[in-house]
């Protein structure tokens, strides 16, 4: 690779090199939470390594040639999984060690002059405002959150027909739009997962949502998944993908332009 292809990619620090670095200033860097765990029968144990890496740098990518100075860290592969515990090489990460995971690397970027961090989640099970209360009046970086599966709530059924929560229909189409191969199916080209029925609780308060609980996913699904897959398709990836990029890429930019103040955010 030459210099002329490195210099493509300033805002990716995975895909540059220092030469590139040292020539340019950064303003907010993106910092990406992935996951290892089983995705029903079908996906891939890094499904949502896979969802945070190509997202954070379609948003980069595009933030950066709008004006804004971002950089994207490689995305961290592991998550809180003590909900799938009983499944195998669901691999843990408490939200104690997460948190210093952060704030360490908060430091190295605070050193650096970058004062500005997003924190971009692909992991249902990574419950992050805790830590933004947390490290709020101890760090001089400012902190943002974003949950992407969650910024999609008012189009999602323009998109899709069946409601997602883990490995359904939105994250398989997901998948099969940037990595298709990584999708098993059966000899008759049909998605090998299954249909991802939850169970319910025997406590009607827990199943309406009025108490919450952790759900333990051994007895929750049948084989990880809960949300029906088969409806997936990639043109369907790509349009929620379009959506993530636009409105996430166009928060960058006003993030990186924005002065730290007195009175920032506001």
């Amino acid at each position: 690779m030459t210099m002329k292809d490195d210099c493509r990619n300033p805002w990716n620090l995975a895909k540059t090199n220092y030469g590139v670095v040292r020539e340019n200033h950064y303003e907010t860097a993106v910092l990406p939470f992935g996951a290892t765990e089983p995705h029903n029968l079908h996906l891939p144990y890094s499904t949502d390594t896979i969802e945070a890496t190509v997202l954070g740098e379609r948003i980069c990518e595009t933030a950066w040639n709008n004006g804004a100075k971002v950089i994207l860290l490689p995305t961290i592969p592991y998550a809180t999984q003590t909900n799938q515990a009983e499944f195998p090489f669901a691999m843990n990460l408490n939200p104690t060690t997460l948190f210093q995971v952060m704030t360490d690397l908060s430091v190295s970027l605070v050193k650096h002059g970058v004062r500005k961090i997003v924190l971009l989640n692909s992991h249902g099970g990574n419950e992050f405002k805790s830590f933004l209360r947390q490290i709020h009046d101890k760090s001089e970086a400012k902190f943002f959150l974003c949950n992407w599966f969650q910024i999609v709530n008012d189009v999602y059924h323009d998109i899709f027909q069946e409601p997602e929560d883990h490995a359904g229909e939105m994250e398989t189409s997901l998948i099969l739009a940037v990595y298709p191969e990584l999708v098993a199916r059966d000899a008759q080209g049909n998605l090998t997962a299954d249909d991802g029925v939850g169970k319910p609780t025997r406590f009607e308060a827990v199943n309406r949502g009025w108490i919450g609980m952790v759900r333990p996913w051994h007895l929750f699904t049948t084989n990880t998944g809960h949300g029906y897959p088969h409806h997936a398709s990639p043109e369907k990836g790509e349009k929620i993908i379009d959506v993530i990029v636009q409105r996430l890429s166009a928060f960058l930019v006003e993030l990186s332009n924005s002065p730290i103040d007195d009175q920032f955010p506001y």
